[in-house]
């Protein structure tokens, strides 16, 4: 039965869980993670809900834990659905623990933060990124983590990399993990973590929000949420990075692979017909960025992601590219199709 100091710290843990999801430098949308371990029961963000919603929402829920860790030493195809460990009598909406839960119960502290932290993720997919990470965070016990598929194969290259005491990871394309024995301590290595590796953003003159409108016509295209999320439209180092293909999970499951440029002189009409697709969004170099009608809100935070951390990469860094076997494992995913269809739901 849960004391009353771990009713405190789940209690920090929503209120600290908010803060992160209310800031779209640290986690965006359905993304990011945060979990509190009680005794042998696992509290965890639930898959498709929102960090930001923690204080007004029941996100956590809560999983075995044991079973699940000697699923994941056993390479168990089952510790990919954590959904079979979820407590049942505790979790009464039947919501799904997080496709990374794997990675919260393998690091051994009490308190873990996953966030996709923009600039974590710019470091991250550079090829350099283990060199320079090294650089910043001379004193902390971090590992790098190359990339693997969020949910079982993640924890497995974990494992490998995981070493006494460890309590920051990289994750190659992916983002940033905190580790401490309380909620506290977790947000002071957060932001310690964050302050070391924070880089400025290349600046951008203002999206031709008139252009823009006319280019939108009757076509069911608008203006994103984010004014934000045209940088990378206006930027010619961003947008060529946007458009050599996808650098981090969560754009692909929210906006598909890799990024659309219309060329010059290219209307909507035009694109979609060179594409045979409407795709969710399309930047048009110069002016800005247009997102297809139907996008949901999680398309437009992970297009406002995208120009965030595009205009934070090294503009000479050679980068890593999510491969195409890559993209196909998130697409075809059943725990991404149904964080996909949550989200579709709203």
């Amino acid at each position: 039965m849960a004391t009353t100091v771990d009713a405190q710290e789940l209690a920090a843990l929503r209120a600290l869980s908010a803060a992160i999801g209310g800031n779209p430098h640290l986690t965006q949308a359905a993304g990011g993670n945060t979990s509190l371990k009680v005794g042998d029961t696992l509290w965890i963000k639930a898959s498709g809900t929102w960090l930001k919603d923690a204080l007004t929402d029941d996100i956590m829920v809560p999983v075995a834990m044991v079973p699940l860790i000697e699923a994941v030493e056993r390479r168990d195809p089952t510790a990919d659905k954590p959904q079979a460990f979820a407590i049942d009598a505790l979790n009464p909406r039947g919501l799904r623990p997080s496709i990374e839960t794997t990675v919260h119960a393998l690091m051994p502290q009490r308190v873990v933060l996953h966030v996709h932290c923009v600039d974590t993720i710019s470091l991250a997919v550079q090829a350099d990124c283990e060199t320079e990470v090294g650089r910043r965070l001379q004193g902390i016990a971090w590992a790098y983590v190359p990339y693997r598929r969020p949910g079982l194969p993640l924890a497995q290259g974990i494992a490998e990399r995981l070493r006494p005491g460890v309590d920051v990871l990289i994750l190659g394309n992916h983002g940033l993990v905190v580790a401490a024995e309380t909620v506290a301590e977790a947000e002071r290595l957060l932001h310690r973590v964050r302050s070391l590796l924070v880089r400025p953003a290349r600046q951008t003159a203002n999206p031709d929000t008139a252009a823009l409108t006319a280019l939108t016509g009757d076509s069911g295209y608008r203006l994103p949420a984010d004014a934000e999320a045209h940088a990378v439209a206006l930027d010619a180092d961003s947008c060529r990075m946007a458009e050599a293909g996808s650098l981090y999970p969560d754009h692909v499951i929210f906006l598909g692979r890799g990024s659309v440029v219309a060329r010059p002189g290219e209307q909507i009409a035009d694109v979609a017909a060179r594409l045979g697709a409407n795709p969710v969004a399309i930047l048009f170099p110069g002016a800005g960025v247009l997102m297809r009608g139907d996008a949901g809100s999680g398309a437009d935070a992970m297009q406002r992601c995208l120009a965030d951390v595009t205009a934070r990469i090294d503009t000479a860094a050679r980068l890593n590219y999510l491969t195409a076997a890559d993209n196909d494992e998130l697409v075809n995913w059943d725990a991404e199709q149904y964080r996909q269809k949550l989200n579709a739901a709203g």
